[in-house]
């Protein structure tokens, strides 16, 4: 039995990594649970304020259906790039615990608005804890998780996202009978309070307390969750990229930084517009058309979010085993191929019957292979290729596109139906799904087994061994 430094033994190090990242992991369960839970409000806010009309304005109120629901979307943008520089100077930890406050503060004024402008108050508000959550929650598991199952951990993030939007899928459920949407927000204040509760007694990243000089306690956490001789290797390889950072935003755009940019930012992009959210929020718009009437539309968008968490559990279990490449491309070659399904179900003249089950099964499997590929894979990735100095601010940068992604999508898929027909949308994300498709196999590097400071490193011997393979061939000095 190999023991650390403060006399834990291997077992007892690996329960405590397990705790941590479970609880860090809950940043995921806000995520999804805000992401699910208003659809099935909305159905009843509708029912209590007069929506023609904000601040004295007239308006359609299907513009004000869609002002609430992107309410949280337009927070969370702000959160994403607040979060990333808050995450560098605050810390890791100390950030989770005030989006917890945020998200909490945020539902309670949801759930006891008196009009329909507070609502969409509490909306941005809870949308601002949920940007926090998107970026510092994979970016403090993965500095805190050994190289070996540091996949894993980071993808609890996605599998507690699937499951918030599961539980919101139930929770709305329960409470449809009466209508009640303020307890369908305000249950947000649940995992909130115990995030909060549990991050209290959890340590902060330790490259970040390395980085501010604080090395014996970068050292303590450390020996929590490695052996002995693993804890003078990680604080070395730590020690020396911190010194050839210089921690500024402009490191985004040096050359050997540039590439992961390109890739993070492909990835935020390409996660939202092969319309993944487009049925998360529209599930059940969808499966009415298919031929499902009102509540067996409702239980079968709970069978969806069922699929979405069961393919997340698949893919936790082989991330680390398979590697991040191979889950990416099947499951985007999958994704590509169910949504030519679905497209082509819908050109047909009906959707009753057996082409009404295809296009719901497909709709279900382009859900499962979003869940073992581009869902928890564009998360790991993003908090493991960038630099310590800038680690934070980058996955900020490329968060914010994934929710302006996000928003896009959401706002722009009912005119898309409304322009190209159901096929030709779905055939449209089809492609794009393709043009991802491409991009990870040309672009994604492989970073299974590796540390963070690996990963930089190669990183750094790529990108200078090119420059001076360039240089030497066309003997030019940059």
């Amino acid at each position: 039995m190999t023991v650390s430094q403060n006399g834990e033994s291997a077992d007892e190090r690996n329960s405590f990594i397990y705790v941590v990242a479970s609880l860090a992991a809950l940043n995921g369960l806000l995520f999804g649970f805000d992401t699910g839970v208003i659809s099935g409000a909305m159905l009843y806010i509708r029912e209590t304020f007069e929506l023609a009309t904000i601040l004295g304005y007239s308006m359609n109120p299907s513009y004000v259906e869609g002002i609430i629901v992107s309410g949280a979307m337009i927070g969370a943008i702000v959160g994403a790039a607040l979060g990333g520089r808050l995450a560098d100077r605050l810390g890791r930890r100390r950030l989770i615990l005030v989006g917890a406050v945020v998200f909490f503060g945020g539902s309670l004024i949801m759930a006891i608005a008196p009009t329909v402008e507070v609502l969409i108050l509490g909306r941005i508000i809870d949308g601002i804890g949920v940007g926090f959550a998107s970026v510092v929650g994979p970016l403090y598991i993965s500095e805190i998780s050994p190289p070996k199952i540091r996949g894993s951990l980071v993808s609890l993030n996605q599998l507690t996202i699937t499951s918030g939007i599961l539980i919101a899928y139930l929770v709305n459920y329960a409470f449809s009978s009466g209508g009640e949407w303020r307890w369908m927000l305000g249950l947000g204040m649940v995992p909130a309070a115990v995030l909060f509760a549990g991050m209290l007694f959890m340590p902060e990243s330790p490259r970040w307390l390395y980085e501010r000089g604080r090395e014996s306690d970068a050292r303590e956490v450390l020996s929590r969750t490695r052996s002995e001789g693993q804890v003078g290797d990680e604080l070395r390889e730590i020690k020396a990229t911190i010194r050839t950072e210089s921690g500024t935003l402009r490191d985004l755009l040096q050359p050997w930084v540039r590439p992961m940019l390109i890739v993070g930012v492909g990835l935020a992009v390409f996660q939202q517009v092969t319309g993944i959210n487009t049925v998360m929020y529209y599930a059940p718009t969808i499966l009415e058309s298919t031929g499902f009437a009102d509540t067996a539309s409702i239980l079968a968008t709970v069978g969806i979010g069922a699929v979405n968490v069961a393919m997340t559990v698949v893919a936790v279990l082989l991330i680390d085993r398979t590697g991040r490449r191979p889950l990416l491309l099947t499951g985007l070659a999958g994704m590509t191929g169910m949504l030519a399904v679905l497209g082509a179900a819908f050109y047909m003249p009906g959707l009753s019957g057996i082409i009404g089950w295809v296009a719901t099964g497909s709709l279900m499997l382009y859900v499962g292979f979003f869940a073992i590929g581009l869902g928890p894979v564009f998360w790991l990735m993003i908090s493991e290729i960038y630099p310590m100095e800038v680690r934070g601010r980058a996955m900020g940068v490329v968060t914010v596109l994934n929710w302006a992604g996000n928003l896009v999508v959401s706002l722009t898929f009912l005119r898309l139906v409304d322009v190209f027909g159901q096929s030709g949308t779905f055939w449209l994300y089809g492609a794009l799904s393709l043009l991802a498709l491409v991009f990870c196999y040309r672009l994604v590097p492989e970073t299974k087994g590796r540390s963070l400071e690996e990963i930089e490193s190669d990183l750094r011997e790529t990108a200078f061994g090119s420059e001076a393979e360039r240089t030497g061939a066309t003997g030019t000095d940059d």
